[in-house]
């Protein structure tokens, strides 16, 4: 009878070892190749992006337009634009034309420079056509880029191999690194492993079973544990075990913002090198003297000192 494997979606096929499945910023090491620009979403990319890409976007696109509409002005020439000031050089002409583009795009109308003649009009009606559907567009892009909901989970630089209980176990914290506030968090913990004979490896994802897998609130960290028990696919195992497995622990939090009543979620993933064994969180959180609750974000990764 055919036994049905566990794949969360990154393919069990081995080929040559991955410098890790998922990036330190949550996005997944995977490089898109092949497709064309019909499969491309302007509105994703404008989204997603840094805002300094998206700022820059923005920027580049309005010089564009505006030399573009110069352009058109300056081949019209001089005498259908009227201005205060007259264009001796063709320098100064362009000058003009750009100028008057800027304050027909955007609406200005600072009046010192107007158009003279038909073509001149037909081409300040659609460039401020072009003007109002632009901004708008605009305008939409930077609302969705702030009001999208979005999870700032500070992750512990390490998992820890520390003790628990009677045995071991293995550890990360988190926190969150916004104001706002989380509620019914849910981690979900899997540990990505390379076995097989050679030539025949394959990777394997298996569960791991957690101490508590959800908490109600997340008003400070939350220490994750899995118990190393005897079911643990950990158990007996060694550093030096880990790095032949090639092992990868990946992560899965998500939770409900209560800002935006919607459910965020954000991802991680800890190398067999990024594990310290041995080793325990030092205290992230401590009571004042008036009773008040102080967390040091900063210290969501702090390794107790002996």
């Amino acid at each position: 009878m055919h036994q049905p494997t566990f794949d969360p979606g990154l393919t069990q096929k081995f080929t040559v070892p991955l410098r890790r499945a998922i990036n330190k910023d949550g996005t997944f090491n995977v490089h898109r190749r092949g497709t064309s620009w019909r499969d491309s979403n302007g509105y994703l990319v404008l989204i997603n992006m840094h805002w300094a890409g998206f700022f820059a976007c923005i920027l580049g696109g309005y010089c564009v337009v505006n030399t573009l509409f110069a352009l058109v002005y300056y081949a019209l020439g001089p005498e259908q634009l009227h201005s205060s000031a007259n264009a001796t050089t063709n320098l100064a002409h362009f000058l003009n034309s750009f100028f008057f583009s800027a304050q027909t795009l955007t609406t200005v109308g600072y009046g010192s420079i107007s158009p003279r003649g038909t073509p001149a009009n037909v081409v300040a009606a659609l460039e401020a056509m072009t003007g109002l559907m632009g901004f708008a567009l605009a305008t939409g892009l930077l609302f969705g880029r702030v009001s999208r909901p979005s999870a700032r989970i500070g992750f512990s630089g390490n998992m820890v191999i520390a003790p628990y209980q009677d045995g071991t176990s293995l550890q990360f914290r988190i926190v969150n690194k916004r104001a706002n506030n989380l509620m019914e968090l849910e981690a979900k913990v899997m540990l990505m492993v390379v076995e097989g004979e050679p030539g025949n490896l394959k990777r394997d994802f298996i569960v791991l079973k957690l101490e508590r897998p959800s908490v109600y609130f997340f008003p400070l960290t939350w220490t994750i544990v899995h118990p190393i028990d005897e079911r643990s696919p950990l158990h007996g195992k060694t550093a030096a075990d880990l790095e032949r497995l090639q092992a990868e622990v990946l992560i899965l939090i998500k939770g409900f913002d209560d800002t935006f009543s919607q459910t965020v979620h954000a991802r991680y993933s800890y190398r067999y090198d990024e594990i310290k064994w041995g080793a325990r969180f030092a205290p992230a959180f401590d009571v004042d003297e008036q009773g008040d609750i102080e967390l040091e974000v900063n210290q969501v990764g702090a390794i107790a000192a002996g």
